[in-house]
């Protein structure tokens, strides 16, 4: 009785017939191969774009070079070994020069230097505070223009009545010093001699676009506000 073959080989077998290319496919891969090797040989001979010249050409530098870097290479070892013995001799006769870096982390470092170190840390942790705003100082501009006031109601502003367009909340601060003006810098100081004498307003908020050389005053009473009316002053500006 003949003997079955094992799952093994008829796995290989199946494999085998899978990958292995078939005779007609072996064929045509075989005169591919013959007319690429005829169509390059051809090439080669006539010597299209030079290709011959060139691969010539190319071949005789490598060549020369080889020639050029021969007795270096079989001088290799030797170099490898005199180089070696050079870092053992250093480490030997001169073992301050060897170990220079290791030396200069185990020095010790002098009074002096500790100081401006220490100096220097306590620098860094001082509070130095700000320069003095001088509020003698002439005014640097005098505008004349038309005044008004106004408060902090929707009507009057935007959906945020009580936010500046500097970001103040003047409900919060609830202090009558705070003016709007589109010609003069956010945070600009600004007095009002006529009406107020000394009194210091800051500009922290703006009018409409329309409005150009004019004013309005931030009151918290809306009575106020509309008693105030319109007046044509002389301001400051710092």
């Amino acid at each position: 009785m003949k003997a079955l073959p094992s799952k093994g080989a008829l796995l290989f077998s199946g494999l085998l017939a899978y990958f292995m290319p078939s005779a007609d496919f072996r064929r045509k891969a075989l005169g591919m191969k013959n007319k690429t090797t005829k169509q390059l040989k051809r090439l080669w001979e006539e010597d299209v774009a030079y290709s011959r010249t060139v691969t010539t050409a190319l071949y005789q530098v490598w060549v020369r070079i080889e020639k050029m870097f021969a007795p270096v290479r079989r001088q290799a070892p030797s170099f490898s070994l005199v180089a070696f013995a050079l870092v053992v001799a250093t480490y030997v006769f001169f073992p301050k020069l060897a170990n220079a870096d290791m030396e200069f982390e185990d020095m010790g470092l002098g009074s002096e230097t500790v100081s401006m170190i220490i100096g220097s840390m306590q620098n860094e942790t001082k509070e130095y505070g700000r320069l003095p705003v001088s509020h003698d100082a002439p005014a640097r501009r005098h505008y004349t223009i038309p005044l008004t006031a106004y408060t902090s109601e929707v009507g009057q502003t935007d959906d945020t009545p009580c936010i500046t367009a500097s970001g103040l909340d003047v409900c919060e601060r609830d202090m009558e010093n705070i003016v709007a003006a589109n010609f003069l810098p956010l945070g600009t100081r600004v007095k009002i001699p006529e009406l107020y004498g000394d009194r210091v307003f800051y500009v922290e908020d703006r009018m409409n676009a329309r409005y150009n050389y004019k004013m309005d005053i931030w009151m918290k009473n809306l009575t106020d506000a509309k008693t105030f009316g319109v007046k044509y002053v002389t301001i400051e500006a710092f």
